[in-house]
């Protein structure tokens, strides 16, 4: 009576060609390994592309169901005080910040006057935009100004912190409602904060509005954040009826997921192609064993081994063959994505730029590659297997 192999056996026979025939395994591992890498590698590259482009877009996670609103241009209408007190009363609104723009001149110790652009903000600006200075801080509940890297170039400071705590002046022109002339509001003494370093940004300083003696006459824009995300549609349908231009920034996250998508998907079907070799590779070598092995399947069977034995045997064989390849191609995957990171970033630090990593590997792509290597090699021995379970000791010493 036919007696099945233990799981033990099972394995120990399973790992015999490994010692047998170990460079042929070897190579067949490295195959699959390189396949695995490939997807790995370009994939963790989409994925990176992913996180880097909206984490650009999303600094900060009231950012996320904040729009920004203003009037057309053509229309010369501006937004004033009732109308930043009448959004603020719907029921879907969390907090509104409205943003003044006028210009202005600013100066320091030992600097000459420079026009700027000057944005007169409430303490909530910069949470509800999403910006953030890229040296320093944002502005807190005190006084105190941020500008824009090229205000300090073009007054010949440097643009780092060295600058940070710095003395500015700034005057301001309001238009005059009952003159022609603008009304020039000189401010208070304020500290340098933070430097928005924007090669494309102006000239611009953005500071408080308790650092005048008189409020913005009106304003050009305002940021209005929703209570939740699930209202922000239905508020923004309402702010466009109301007459407003709105844009939300969950809109330019939405479509840079779309197109980050896209490009890790070509990317890993690239990734496949090269992983479909491998497993060809594998297969082959799998059907290789199988006829190098027709007489040890006959001697298996000739002393009880089962079809089922046989099957297995050669199952778990590719299978082990397969998780190996996996394994070594998240660890050559891997490595490179941290050598790639690291040689980026040195570069970038090298020009003045700031580190990042340009290859991220989600955990839960690692686990799925594993598994997904595991099956490929499952399948590739199916039909070897298959073959072998169905061989009769007399087919087998005869085919030998």
């Amino acid at each position: 009576m036919n007696k099945q192999l233990k799981y033990k056996e099972l394995l120990i026979l399973s790992l015999r060609t490994f010692r047998t025939k170990p460079q042929r395994a070897f190579l067949t591992i490295m195959g699959m390994s390189i396949g695995i890498a490939t997807v790995l590698l370009l994939v963790s590259l989409g994925y990176g592309l992913q996180y880097i482009l909206i984490g650009k877009l999303m600094t900060t996670e009231d950012s996320l169901v904040t729009m920004e609103i203003s009037y057309p241009t053509e229309s010369n209408f501006t937004i004033k005080k009732p109308v930043i007190d009448n959004i603020k009363s719907y029921t879907d609104v969390a907090e509104v910040s409205p943003v003044a723009d006028f210009p202005g001149e600013i100066s320091s110790v030992g600097t000459s006057g420079l026009l700027i652009d000057t944005l007169v903000v409430e303490p909530s600006y910069f949470r509800l935009a999403g910006l953030l200075p890229s040296v320093g801080k944002a502005l807190g509940v005190d006084q105190g100004i941020v500008v824009s890297s090229q205000t300090l170039v073009a007054l010949g400071l440097p643009s780092d912190q060295t600058t940070l705590g710095k003395s500015f002046n700034i005057k301001i022109s309001y238009p005059n409602e009952t003159s022609a002339t603008d009304e020039t509001i000189p401010s208070l003494p304020a500290p340098l904060q933070g430097i928005i370093s924007d090669d494309s940004m102006t000239p611009t300083a953005i500071v408080y509005s308790n650092l005048f003696s008189k409020e913005p006459p009106y304003y050009r824009k305002a940021l209005v954040k929703a209570k939740n995300v699930d209202v922000l549609e239905g508020l923004r349908d309402k702010l466009i009826a109301d007459g407003f231009l709105v844009s939300a920034r969950i809109d330019l996250i939405t479509q840079a997921r779309k197109i980050t998508n896209i490009i890790t998907i070509i990317l890993g079907v690239f990734g496949v192609t090269a992983l479909v070799v491998s497993a060809i590779g594998m297969f082959n070598t799998m059907l290789v064993g199988f006829l190098e092995r027709i007489y040890e399947v006959g001697i298996l069977k000739s002393l009880g081994a089962t079809d089922y034995d046989v099957r297995n045997l050669f199952l778990v064989e590719a299978s082990i063959m397969g998780f190996l390849g996996g394994a070594g191609g998240v660890i050559i995957g891997f490595g490179l994505g941290k050598f790639f990171n690291f040689l980026l970033s040195f570069i970038a630090i090298r020009f003045g730029g700031k580190s990042f990593d340009l290859f991220a590997t989600p955990f839960w792509f690692v686990l799925v590659i594993m598994a997904f290597s595991t099956v490929i090699g499952f399948v590739s021995g199916w039909w070897p297997a298959h073959r072998a379970a169905g061989l009769s000791p007399k087919e087998a010493f005869t085919k030998r």
